[in-house]
């Protein structure tokens, strides 16, 4: 271990890390984090590990745990350079292949390798995957390269040269202009401008001040804060101790859901690491600046999202939200003035202060700079993370980067910005992804959540959905969140279930506006996006089941049956005999029936016939 006291000592530790690494030696890196291993890459690694030491080959192969890739289907993913053999789904059973033929033979095994749905050709290179060919990986960019639990591995890429820069070459009111001049905006939710909060909390008055990191990623099917603390955690921290020097901070907290172990595994290694070489604690780099940092676990609650629940929860109380002005820039934790940016914020500051605000505000459109990590789930085929440059189009990510839609169905729409976001449809696929256009479309950012539906989702489904979670989720603090989401919730159900009356698409209307107007913070005041959005632009679909007692996507079980079309049935007998109702009736070869007063609408029928002669009716 060497602790750094000067900025000699650090560029001297990252010239010692780098003439000790052998070009020659094999690097087969293994993804650690908790997409990989939910498919036991753990298992992997003591396979690689075990299979090296039992042939001998520690001087010459080395097996290094790394971050999330962001292809997380494919996981577990294995690398193995120098060849840059990009390979998926490992297994225990391939270990002994990839270290005999591709670490010792330079071999690619074939079947290891990613292929091209459509014309099946096998990709050897991470960088020739289409998944990969239109992003632009700035923060992410070490994820999936360094040990993101080896402090040295960072070192080597470059990191902590920025803090370096930002402690001796600028002043705190230098560093927060640039930040400003940057154009970067919060990467949490509301996109207010980093600068100008840092820029406020500078300048309020204060002795004691305090930075906080928001790791409470609590939207359904979004994990980019999660990947990013658990795949290059230090960057997080390199960023945290620069916006302390900035604003004149001397401790700093990440806030972080329980529900994410690895992310805290890895984070109170980092800081432990960073105290131990002198970079975190009293006189960082000979400077005289001090800064400490720790981890604060959340239990969980969605509403601790919204900064003043989040910074209430830390004090020890219960995370509800308070009325604002005065915003925590002003009065925050404890009473004094503080900075709050989500995890993924504080990784863009490095960037920004070691290749300057120019660098970084030439990304992007005119109001959203940069790049950004979204959450690409649902029906696209290629489901992951993407980091893409501000005001990429939405068709650019759901079909360039995730390559379609599964089984060639039609895309219907796309759910941005968490459950407060809103349902984009397909007439808006050409549209820039950024915070202007978003909102005019009837949607937010928010954290980067990004859920795909095909023509098999019913809207008003979705927007029930979201709104159940919500109501679940409301802290209950203020009349028009926590009884405008019940009744809300209400409406919808039984629109879904065929009660829907005249009206009830006003009266859902009225409620939003006013949830918009008068909920106390953000979580209720954007909580209608969903609604608002459906109705906007898939009426149709609440006319079709308020009027017509129809769901046209055949999800709503009170509203549809299943039907055989007999001119594509060809008796194959499968749907009959999977069916747990014993409701399908035919001989083999001939067209089948579905007796309606058995069926129970599961829809293994409609799932598995390859004829797809199963239709809704």
């Amino acid at each position: 271990m060497h602790r750094i006291r000067t900025i000699s000592d650090l560029e001297e530790l990252r010239q010692s890390i780098l003439a000790k690494r052998d070009p020659e030696k094999v690097v087969i890196g293994v993804c650690c984090t908790t997409g990989c291993q939910a498919r036991r890459s753990g298992k992997v690694i003591d396979a690689f590990e075990n299979e090296i030491r039992e042939k001998g080959l520690q001087d010459k192969v080395e097996i290094k745990k790394t971050g999330c890739h962001g292809f997380c289907e494919m996981g577990p993913i294995v690398v193995v350079e120098p060849t840059n053999s990009f390979y998926c789904r490992v297994g225990t059973k391939d270990v002994t292949d990839i270290v005999s033929e591709t670490a010792l033979k330079d071999k690619v095994i074939d079947r290891l390798l990613w292929k091209h749905p459509a014309t099946k050709e096998a990709v050897v290179s991470q960088n020739d995957i289409p998944f990969y060919k239109k992003q632009k990986k700035v923060v992410s960019h070490n994820s999936g390269r360094i040990d993101p639990t080896n402090i040295e591995d960072y070192i080597a890429v470059g990191g902590y040269s920025a803090l370096a820069k930002g402690l001796t070459a600028m002043t705190p009111a230098g560093v927060v202009e640039t930040v400003v001049a940057s154009g970067i905006r919060g990467r949490g939710g509301g996109g207010f401008p980093t600068g100008i909060k840092w820029r406020i909390c500078s300048s309020a008055p204060g002795d004691t001040k305090y930075i906080i990191a928001n790791g409470d990623e609590g939207d359904p099917g979004a994990y980019m804060d999660r990947s990013l603390m658990e795949g290059d955690p230090h960057s997080i921290i390199e960023g945290m101790i620069i916006g302390g020097f900035a604003i004149g901070a001397r401790e700093g907290i990440i806030y972080v859901r329980d529900e994410y172990p690895i992310a805290i595994q890895h984070l109170s290694m980092a800081i432990k690491q960073a105290e131990e070489y002198g970079l975190l604690g009293h006189d960082i780099l000979g400077t005289g600046f001090d800064f400490t940092i720790r981890i604060s676990r959340g239990g969980g609650a969605f509403v601790c999202g919204e900064e003043t629940a989040l910074i209430i929860s830390i004090e020890g109380k219960s995370g509800t939200p308070r009325a604002r002005p005065p915003y925590p820039a002003i009065e925050g934790l404890w009473g004094n003035p503080t900075v709050l940016n989500n995890v993924e914020t504080f990784a863009n500051i490095p960037k920004i202060v070691l290749n300057g605000a120019p660098w970084y505000s030439d990304m992007g459109t005119a109001g959203s700079k940069g790049t950004k990590i979204f959450s690409l789930v649902g029906k696209a085929k290629n489901t992951g993370l993407v980091e893409v440059k501000m005001g990429t189009t939405l068709r650019e990510i759901i079909f360039d980067i995730g390559g379609g839609i599964r089984k060639s169905k039609r895309f219907k729409a796309v759910q941005t910005g968490g459950p407060s976001g809103g349902c984009i449809p397909i007439s808006k696929i050409d549209m820039p992804v950024d915070y202007d256009s978003l909102r005019d479309a009837g949607a937010i950012m928010g954290s980067g959540g990004m859920i795909v539906m095909d023509e098999t989702s019913c809207m008003v489904d979705v927007a029930r959905y979201f709104i159940h979670f919500l109501m679940f989720e409301s802290c209950g603090k203020c009349v028009p969140c926590r009884e405008g989401l019940k009744q809300m919730h209400e409406i919808l159900k039984n629109i879904c279930e065929g009660r829907g009356q005249r009206g009830d698409i006003e009266l859902l209307s009225d409620l939003a506006g006013v949830m918009t107007t008068a909920s106390l913070c953000a979580l209720g005041g954007t909580a209608p996006n969903p609604v608002l959005s459906t109705i906007r632009y898939f009426r149709d679909e609440y006319e079709a089941h308020i009027f017509e007692k129809r769901c046209p996507a055949g999800v709503c079980k009170n509203l549809f049956e299943y039907v055989i079309n007999q001119e594509r049935c060809n008796g194959c007998t499968l749907c009959r005999l999977r069916c747990p109702q014993e409701a399908i009736f035919g001989e083999k070869k001939k067209p089948h029936v579905i007796d309606p007063q058995r069926c129970i609408k599961c829809g293994i029928c409609y799932s598995i016939c390859k004829r797809e002669a199963i239709r809704v009716k």
